[in-house]
């Protein structure tokens, strides 16, 4: 069996440097495709495959992990964090705030220490896919080592997207 050749990102050092398993996976990067683009690719449910969102509060910038068919309830989110409101980050800030592109967001080895919320529900899951730091490359990790590598804090903030 061949080894796979995959970018060793600075999530992929992360992940290595706190000893978590994982398997690569390459999809073809379409803009704005999204997680439906890749649990189409793969042959996955997108419910397990987890975005990584950049957003900001009036006071801080945070990171929030959501299965791919849901959206986050910005209302819901700051109540539960107790904030005045929550919106998406800009793709300048979001790349200075992760190091990250654009569409290959990870929350793994990111270039500032931020809050890192992620929806309850993701830690239900033996097993998901999330971004391994550029565009067109995923990884699938167990769920429950998110918690390994990150500091978490669950929240309930998921809503169907329709």
């Amino acid at each position: 069996m061949s080894k796979i050749d995959f970018p060793v990102t600075t999530a992929i050092r992360a992940l290595r440097a706190n000893n978590i398993e994982f398997t690569p996976f390459f999809y073809e990067y379409t803009e704005k495709g999204g997680t439906h683009q890749t649990s189409l690719e793969l042959n996955v449910d997108e419910y397990t495959v987890v975005k990584t969102l950049v957003m900001e509060s009036e006071s801080e910038q945070f990171i929030v992990l959501m299965h791919g068919n849901l959206e986050v309830s910005t209302k819901e989110l700051a109540r539960q964090i107790d904030c005045k409101r929550i919106d998406s980050c800009s793709q300048d800030t979001a790349l200075k705030i992760t190091g990250y592109q654009f569409g290959g967001t990870s929350p793994f080895g990111m270039r500032k220490s931020v809050q890192v919320y992620a929806e309850d529900t993701i830690f239900n899951l033996d097993e998901i896919y999330i971004n391994g730091g550029k565009r067109g490359f995923i990884i699938k990790i167990k769920s429950q080592d998110l918690m390994k590598v990150l500091k978490i804090i669950k929240v309930k903030a998921g809503i169907n997207k329709n």
